[in-house]
């Protein structure tokens, strides 16, 4: 059953991603998830340490990563958490799981949180051959990330079937998310913004834009392309947990999670 949130923090702050930790008050909280001016990386066990005046509450979430081979699962993935981008495509052979710390700030309380997301990465060619990896990657996930590529229309054709492979009826709580990776390679675009948008009408989920640069998350100045992603899906899961605590009312006409 999902966690209800604690009922203190009840929404994330729109567009304070990186402006909010790039200021003084933010700044103990991104100071504690770099190391020598880059994302730091975080073992197992290990955690961003805070003084204890600072020490805001973790929440922790899963989420699995999906999309057909060569989509650039691996390559967000490592944007996101600020590491090294491979120029060179390899299929992930099996589950990859890698950790992000992420800071954000609580819209009533003004309180900051620790988000800890568990970004769950599959190889496409595995999931097919090995039929107990897809339950492996969606037990007790909070939400899926549905990938493809704006070079490459056929990933983004197959979303509907991809969506409807993957998650079944009782798993409507699931929070669903489209990441359209490489969109910054416009002169090869195959996909449409009005593709995007009629795509969105049709299906309530929203689309999410990845760029493509290697190291595009790495240092403080990474911050700033990887907030607005990391900020949408960590305020996604927020709410998803107020409506079903009851804190917060489904809003009318809203798109499902």
């Amino acid at each position: 059953a999902p966690r209800p949130p604690p009922p203190h923090l009840l929404r994330m702050r729109r567009g304070e991603g990186p402006g909010w930790l790039l200021s003084p008050a933010g700044r103990p909280y991104l100071d504690s998830i770099l190391q020598k001016n880059q994302r730091r990386v975080f073992g197992l066990l290990e955690h961003p340490a805070l003084p204890p005046h600072l020490a805001a509450p973790t929440v922790t979430y899963k989420l699995f990563v999906s999309g057909k081979s060569g989509v650039g699962k691996t390559a967000l993935v490592a944007t996101l958490a600020g590491t090294p981008v491979s120029p060179v495509h390899h299929e992930t052979l099996g589950i990859e799981v890698t950790t992000v710390y992420w800071p954000a700030k609580s819209r009533a309380s003004g309180r900051p949180v620790i988000f800890q997301l568990h970004f769950w990465d599959c190889g496409d060619g595995a999931l097919k051959k090995f039929e107990h990896l897809l339950p492996a990657c969606k037990e007790e996930a909070d939400a899926i990330l549905f990938l493809f590529s704006f070079t490459d229309r056929s990933s983004f054709e197959e979303l509907p079937a991809q969506m409807s492979r993957v998650v079944g009826p009782d798993e409507e709580n699931l929070v669903k998310v489209v990441v359209g990776t490489k969109f910054d390679l416009s002169p090869q675009a195959d996909v449409t913004e009005r593709d995007v948008t009629a795509f969105e009408g049709t299906w309530g989920v929203p689309v999410l834009r990845a760029g493509s640069g290697p190291g595009a998350g790495a240092g403080r100045g990474g911050l700033a392309r990887v907030a607005p992603l990391l900020d949408a899906l960590v305020e996604r899961l927020w709410r998803r947990d107020q409506i079903t605590a009851g804190i917060a009312p489904r809003d009318e006409g809203s798109p499902p999670s």
